[in-house]
């Protein structure tokens, strides 16, 4: 699988459109978030995910989060939300916390491998207009291959994906350059799987 890549600058009209554009039409598009970049795919497109996975060469058995443009659209993706998961996504969304979720059963099956989904609003302008673009949700993953560390602007991205995704959108370095905290709502009490550019402090689990 190799194909032309196209490295569109935020700063040049019509690339968010473009980019957008892939994305529906079942193309693997890099852009910037405020974590690290991120290889986006449609996220109700079962192809697109399936491409995500090889290109990475990512083992089926680790999920693909989703982005989101705006936390009102959790219920796109996410059912029968905890309280405390609520409080979180209420708090600190837009940013840097991914948060596991029960998932939707209309939700492609290949993004998880059980019946949850990671979620995330990006704190990123680039990254939320680009998703709401296409549709308010991306199914997201970070811009490397599996093993690599991820791009944190747009030339390491064109390095590690040229010939492999359709485009990267270059928005310039990233905000954190540290992948985001993961934090599962689906067991009681919420449990820490990443520690991230969001500290447990400021999560402060024990009083929200």
């Amino acid at each position: 699988m190799h194909m032309r890549t196209e490295q569109l600058y935020v700063t040049e009209p019509g690339a968010i459109e473009r980019a957008a554009t892939l994305l529906e039409q079942g193309y693997l598009v890099v852009f910037p978030t405020d974590t690290v970049y991120g290889i986006g795919a449609a996220a109700f497109d079962e192809s697109a995910i399936a491409a995500l996975y090889r290109v990475k060469g990512r083992p089926s058995e680790k999920g693909i989060p989703i982005l989101l443009a705006d936390r009102e659209d959790v219920h796109k993706v996410a059912r029968d939300i905890p309280p405390l998961a609520q409080a979180l996504l209420d708090r600190f969304w837009p940013g840097a916390l991914t948060l596991i979720l029960p998932r939707r059963t209309d939700v492609p099956a290949n993004l998880s491998p059980d019946e949850t989904i990671a979620v995330r609003v990006p704190d990123n302008e680039i990254a939320r207009a680009l998703i709401r673009q296409a549709g308010g949700a991306v199914a997201t993953s970070s811009a490397n291959l599996s093993g690599a560390a991820p791009a944190r602007d747009g030339d390491e991205a064109m390095q590690a994906l040229q010939g492999l995704v359709a485009a990267v959108v270059d928005g310039g370095p990233v905000e954190h350059g540290v992948a985001s905290t993961i934090v599962d709502c689906t067991v009681t009490p919420p449990a820490v799987l990443r520690s991230g550019a969001l500290s447990a402090a400021a999560l402060s689990l024990d009083t929200v």
